[in-house]
């Protein structure tokens, strides 16, 4: 909220009472702002001397473009109107990949139990053979080990985090792909 100078002063105060809330914070829209220049000034250095052409884009332009091809607002359908080839029939099928934690920082529960004593709050590594995020079927359905109990039961999401099972046993569950750095499910279009 944009206030005179007399008026912010006095709410500083205390004389009047304005009943606002904060606000969504920009910090992710300003960095974003300020690395795309960075990152786009990056590429153009590195590819420009391999004759591949670097260009920047704006979101008012796939939009553009997505409208005019009669398009249905989708990720993948934005990425395919950014690369300008338009011609290219658009697979029923798309890659989703997304970065994991590799470690839970927090090692100990915020509760100190009586005497002292400090519980540890990370589950084992290895859990009946299975990790955290490792790629797993679980009757007929590939999903991936979002969450997991010493007993050997585990919950299981797909990539967009749709809940598959919440506590599912470890003899239902078959291992198709260790965790890495990456988890990655082809998908269904939705349009």
């Amino acid at each position: 909220m944009t206030l005179c100078n007399t008026c912010h002063n006095d709410y500083h105060k205390g004389k009047i009472d304005l009943k606002i809330k904060r606000g969504k914070p920009y910090r992710d829209a300003a960095f974003m702002g300020i690395m795309r220049w960075a990152f786009y000034n990056q590429l153009k250095e590195t590819y420009t001397p391999l004759g591949i052409e670097v260009k920047n884009t704006y979101g008012y332009l796939t939009k553009n473009k997505r409208i005019e091809n009669n398009l249905p607002k989708e990720h993948c359908i934005d990425a395919y109107c950014i690369a300008e080839n338009l011609e290219v029939k658009l697979l029923d099928k798309v890659l989703i990949q997304k970065k994991i934690r590799h470690h839970n920082r927090k090692i100990h529960k915020a509760k100190i139990q009586k005497g002292g004593k400090r519980k540890r709050n990370q589950a084992s590594y290895l859990v009946k053979g299975f990790r955290l995020f490792d790629k797993v079927k679980y009757k007929g359905q590939k999903c991936f080990i979002t969450g997991r109990r010493a007993t050997g039961y585990f919950a299981l999401k797909t990539i967009d985090y749709t809940k598959v099972h919440n506590s599912a046993k470890s003899k239902d569950l078959q291992l198709i792909e260790a965790r890495g750095s990456f988890i990655t499910q082809n998908i269904e279009r939705s349009g």
